[in-house]
């Protein structure tokens, strides 16, 4: 039995214990918010029954250290933002199938009430996808394990079950924090940018329904497309917004759009503030004043907008995209040329967006001053690598297949992928056909390196020297971004069909592979054998350096060839020399006093194995290939050659359709521009070409692949003649910037396969400018190749 001291102790505890607990919930219930409403009311949003113009930024909590995501809020709310807007990413919180992580680094939740807190609202876009330049375009990657998977389809049962139980965990996170349960969010996208995808209505419908069913039943739902494909489908119950890029004419924009809907608020949903960088491409920029001018247009029209991005950040370790067709990966670093720099630092955008938007704030804001940034920023000392670990000394266990497949079918999400196998001797020359790389590929014979393969450039050949003995054959692959864009979604990495021997009379479908697989997880990397010994070829490699003062840092890759970097266990993402990203973002709180860790896998081959710190990023520099460019100094010779047909294209803005007198069969076309619609302009630009079949709709452009442009922009900015068929209408096709060469201007584009057509669909560049445009045109289509 208790004393009587004793009991007066725990009595004692008890009443303080109530006391804390009644203060807890006195404090709680005083930070509680009043429960509001947000409406699509007629031409005008209604924010608790007053209008509201939303000016919005995106912000990716994904792309930003837990630690710095109030910074950039405040920063987003001191240029003039009053709501952010963010993707919410599947595969960045489900992993592995049927595990979903929301703490931590990846608690959205928390982000979302950082918003609250600073007196802003949220527009929550969920997906399932996203694109956003992010792997697969937030699409789980284990989803792939399924050989006939369907996404973005409800004819997949099991893609729609797995989207609903996501949807389920994500509302479990984030319904609690809508308006009317008075948290900040005001609007919850349906899908993203479905009408560039496809037109199924009820599939857009399953999905609005899953959104309400599974939480989300409160606040105004939206969707979001092109003023190109707006009317592909309908979906009641969501208000819709338009996606373009700076320097847009808003009034052409949105005039289709009123049209049909007059009595809905106008929104761009996301008003592109820059653009990404892919690897070996131009670095991409959008010029301020065509970005402002557009945005003052808007501002003056009352249209709301949002800002993507007003900050970009860093795609840390393997979640960076790619885009196709052309195959194009992205850079990790995600500096988007936006507003807030990659280090979270206001930027001349900033500035000017700020200068704006003063002049358009609602009765009795004001904008808050700039914060600090948290982190300054250092330089480390250079390092030094001495303990390496070669990787044919330290492969894993392998796994036997009989038919070569891609690494998803070993339950690998993401890294390199190594098949190896014996071959056996032979007297001649003979082809190495692999069908497909995906991405890159280093074929050895015996250890040696014989070549290697890029998918960017559509090679999957390569030639084998006699071999006098049985060989051993490997063909290692890094598996880069998936596809977050278009129809190659389905994009699984490593060698995705089969692999053939050619002597050029006789194929041989090579089979029965040792796979070995190499993941990117940092207890993989840490955990080989290194040593002090020299390597050559694919390799780790590991020190570690002191400081005494930790800081935002940039590390100067542009020594070594390609691969990743971690440091004190964190991924910071990808390299290549090829640029233009020639750095890697260390943000200061991956970093620590004292000593730090820090490990290099390079596929590629280094030429120094050092590395310099820097203070600020590098991300214009076009590093060398190892395979060259396609050249534009050859000329193209049309003669005997008739056009299919050849005509005048109208002086006005939008797609214009052409049909042929008869369908026509053929596999290669050249469009040749003329003249521009300016006589004295001598300079070419399309922003999108397609061509359509004997059923009307336009045909696939995956595996188109360019032959021939006698000129295109490709330093100054990346405006290839590829950008003819890459599905994003704000990026063009150009000519040499500069280039007084007159016309005609001509590119020769490879279909991949004799196809019947029947007309073609052209779309001159939607900005302001208009130079280039075309107005007088031939078109050729022939089955056998053109004479370059």
């Amino acid at each position: 039995m208790l004393d009587f001291e004793e009991k007066r102790i725990m009595k004692r505890q008890i009443v303080s214990f109530l006391l804390v607990l009644l203060l807890a919930v006195g404090y709680t219930n005083a930070q509680q918010v009043t429960p509001g409403n947000f409406i699509a009311g007629n031409k005008e949003f209604m924010l608790n029954g007053k209008p509201f113009i939303i000016r919005a930024g995106e912000i990716h909590y994904s792309r930003i250290p837990k630690v710095y995501w109030e910074h950039r809020i405040k920063m987003a709310k001191a240029m003039g933002m009053n709501t952010i807007c963010i993707y919410l990413f599947w595969n960045y919180h489900e992993q592995e199938q049927g595990v979903f992580d929301f703490s931590g680094e990846k608690d959205v939740a928390e982000f979302v009430r950082l918003i609250q807190k600073n007196g802003m609202y949220c527009i929550l876009r969920p997906g399932p996808y996203v694109c956003a330049e992010w792997d697969m375009g937030g699409l789980p990657w284990w989803l792939l394990k399924k050989k006939d998977l369907k996404v973005r389809r409800r004819s997949d049962e099991f893609f729609m079950e797995r989207v609903n139980i996501y949807m389920k965990e994500a509302a479990k996170q984030l319904a609690p924090l809508q308006i009317q349960n008075g948290g900040p969010i005001i609007m919850v996208q349906v899908e993203n940018e479905y009408g560039t995808w496809g037109d199924d209505q009820k599939y857009m419908e399953i999905m609005r329904d899953n959104l309400r069913e599974a939480g989300f039943n409160k606040a105004q739902l939206l969707r979001c497309d092109w003023s190109s494909n707006f009317q592909r489908y309908r979906l009641d119950g969501a208000v819709n917004a338009l996606n373009f890029g700076a320097g847009s004419n808003i009034d052409d924009q949105f005039r289709k759009f009123k049209e049909v809907n007059p009595t809905s608020p106008l929104m761009c949903g996301e008003y592109w503030t820059g653009w990404f960088d892919q690897w070996g491409r131009a670095h991409e920029t959008r010029d301020i004043n065509s970005f402002i001018g557009s945005l003052k247009d808007m501002m003056d029209r009352n249209i709301s907008f949002s800002l993507y991005m007003v900050h970009g950040g860093t795609t840390f370790g393997q979640w960076a995209g790619a885009n196709a067709p052309a195959f194009a990966p992205t850079t990790s670093s995600y500096d988007y040329n936006a507003p807030i720099d990659e280090g979270g630092n206001p930027t001349d955008k900033f500035f000017a967006i700020r200068d704006l938007l003063k002049n358009y704030l609602q009765d009795g804001e004001v904008l808050p001053e700039i914060p600090a940034n948290p982190e300054k920023t250092i330089t480390i000392p250079a390092i030094t690598f001495k303990q390496t670990a070669n990787l044919y000394d330290n492969l894993p266990v392998a796994k036997q297949t009989e038919n070569i497949q891609p690494m998803e079918f070993f339950n690998q999400g993401w890294g390199s992928i190594l098949y190896r196998k014996q071959i056996p001797a032979c007297k001649h020359k003979q082809k190495l056909i692999i069908k497909d790389v995906h991405d890159w590929a280093i074929i050895y014979l015996d250890g040696k390196i014989i070549g290697k393969l890029d998918r960017r450039r559509g090679e999957n050949t390569i030639e084998l020297p006699i071999l006098k003995s049985k060989t051993r054959l490997d063909i290692l692959v890094e598996g880069m971004g998936r596809v977050n864009y278009g129809e190659a979604i389905i994009d699984r990495k490593g060698i995705t069909d089969k692999v053939i021997l050619s002597d050029g009379k006789t194929d041989s479908d090579l089979k029965n592979w040792s796979v070995y697989n190499f993941p990117v997880d940092y207890s993989f990397q840490s955990g080989q054998k290194y040593s002090t010994k020299k390597v050559s070829g694919p390799a780790w490699y590991k020190s570690t350096f002191k400081l005494t003062e930790t800081g935002y840092t940039y590390l100067n890759m542009s020594s070594w060839g390609k691969g990743f970097v971690w440091v004190n266990g964190h991924n910071l993402g990808r390299f290549w020399k090829i640029g233009p990203t020639q750095t890697l973002c260390v943000p200061g709180c991956f970093l620590k006093k004292g000593m730090n860790e820090i490990i290099v896998f390079d596929l590629d081959k280094p030429t120094t194995i050092n590395i310099t710190g820097l203070n600020h990023p590098i991300l214009d520099i076009i590093g060398k290939e190892d395979s060259q460019p396609r050249k534009t100094t050859k000329s193209l010779n049309l003669n005997g050659l008739n056009a299919i047909i050849s005509g005048t294209l109208p002086a006005v803005n939008g797609w214009k359709s052409i049909n042929f007198e008869e369908p026509t069969t053929g596999r290669y076309f050249c469009f040749e521009a003329l003249n521009s619609q300016d006589p004295n302009d001598p300079s070419t630009s399309v922003a999108e070409f397609e061509m359509i079949g004997e059923d009307g709709k336009s045909i696939s452009s995956l595996n188109w692949k360019v032959i021939f442009a006698d000129s295109e922009e490709t330093t100054k900015a990346a405006n290839g003649a590829d950008k003819l068929f890459d599905i994003q209408e704000s990026v063009i096709w150009q000519t040499k910037i500069g280039d007084k060469t007159n016309h005609p201007h001509q590119v020769v584009i490879d279909m991949g396969k004799d196809i019947k057509v029947k007309g073609f669909r052209i779309l001159p560049r939607s900005d302001k400018i208009t130079k280039g445009i075309v107005k007088d045109y031939r078109l050729f289509l022939e089955k056998k190749p053109f004479k370059i």
